[in-house]
């Protein structure tokens, strides 16, 4: 029992999927064995890479921001397992719908590194196109981009495709209108989505036995769909979990909720400062339950050359976070009425007014930033 979890169930790992645990030994499940019978040494060893790389981009998000080059970034760590996992279970032509925190999930779709930074930055309304990638851009309103998944998977079910959707949102989402009403059209009309909460505890501040007084999958029997909780720091069990919701989804037998128990280890945002309201010794807790600590374990235990992947890794992780930043500093100020281009699909009158005005506004200044028409010294004209 910890501080974020007064009722002591949303911690506990007993009834959750679990294949992998803490230490690296591998468990034995009869139900989800069978759908991660592929994954041998060398696939475990990729999905160890996937996490190194994606935690040192990570880190170099947070480098950028505190040294002014990002507005801001919204950290992953410790989430690693929890979004490698279930990303690497779908397939290409799968649609994916995430929140702010999915920089992991992105960089699997093939997001470039200028795509994964733009918005932050601030040169662009969004990172990429989401019909190159099949991913959406990140969702900044809680839970809105669980609507988008399930109505994009109704129209899947409509056209006749195979393919699903996967909707990734955070504990706190699970109390938004929105979630509801995307999990009651789903339910209605067994659209082929993939709910898919990554629980890491905290909602910006509040503890998640706040809102909850049981597990978060739990919520699914309202909505007569299965709910599956799975270990969210066990990558392969949440490979495993994933595959079996959306082998779900491709025969028709409608949405499934999974909650993934995993730990924001780092701030809300870089905006936030999460020593006003947790402890040291819950961080410690957490972090001796560490993604990629216990894949790297098991690997050992596989008789795999550990230090060998590990050099070979953190090099190749370090020319990503270099060519992340490199991506960053390069990206140009898009001209400021540019802001206008990509409001409406079609000419909107309401639009080309506000460029109007914004135009005459700019033009008010001379090229040095000052008022071109006279300024007042101290103070506003």
């Amino acid at each position: 029992m910890t501080p974020s979890d007064p009722t002591g169930l949303l911690t506990e790992l007993d009834e959750t999927v679990q294949l992998v645990d803490q230490t690296g030994r591998r468990h034995p499940n009869p139900d989800y064995d069978p759908w991660v019978a592929d994954v041998d040494a060398a696939a475990l060893a990729r999905l160890y890479r996937d996490m190194v790389i994606v935690r040192r981009l990570d880190a170099e998000g947070v480098a950028l921001q505190r040294q002014g080059q990002l507005g801001l970034w919204p950290p992953l760590s410790g989430q690693e397992a929890a979004q490698i996992g279930s990303a690497r279970a779908l397939r290409a032509d799968d649609f994916v719908f995430s929140s702010y925190r999915e920089m992991a999930v992105a960089w699997t779709r093939g997001v470039p590194s200028a795509g994964l930074v733009s918005e932050w930055r601030g040169t662009a309304a969004s990172g990429w196109n989401p019909y190159e990638h099949n991913m959406a851009v990140p969702q900044i309103i809680i839970g809105a981009q669980s609507l988008h998944a399930a109505g994009y998977a109704m129209g899947l079910g409509w056209d006749g495709s195979d393919a699903a959707t996967i909707s990734y949102f955070g504990d706190g989402a699970t109390s938004e209108g929105d979630v509801s009403e995307a999990l009651v059209f789903a339910s209605s009309f067994r659209a082929p989505v993939v709910f898919f909460c990554q629980n890491n505890q905290w909602a910006i501040s509040e503890p998640v036995g706040l809102q909850s007084h049981q597990p978060l999958a739990r919520r699914a029997d309202g909505f007569a769909m299965p709910g599956i909780r799975v270990d969210g720091n066990d990558v392969l069990a949440v490979l495993a979990v994933t595959r079996v919701a959306l082998e779900r989804a491709r025969k028709g037998e409608g949405p499934s909720f999974i909650e993934a128990v995993t730990y924001r280890m780092g701030p809300h945002t870089t905006a936030d400062d999460p020593t006003r309201y947790r402890t040291d010794e819950e961080l410690a807790a957490w972090r001796e339950r560490d993604p990629i600590a216990r894949v790297l374990a098991l690997l050992d235990g596989l008789g795999v050359d550990v230090a060998g992947l590990e050099r070979e890794v953190a090099a190749e992780a370090a020319d990503a976070a270099a060519e992340l930043r490199a991506a960053c500093i390069g990206l140009a100020d898009p001209p400021p009425l540019s802001v206008f281009d990509h409001v409406y699909a079609e000419p909107n009158s309401h639009v080309d007014g506000q460029r109007e005005r914004y135009a005459r506004y700019l033009a008010m200044f001379d090229e040095s930033g000052t008022e071109a028409s006279g300024r007042v010294e101290g103070g506003a004209r």
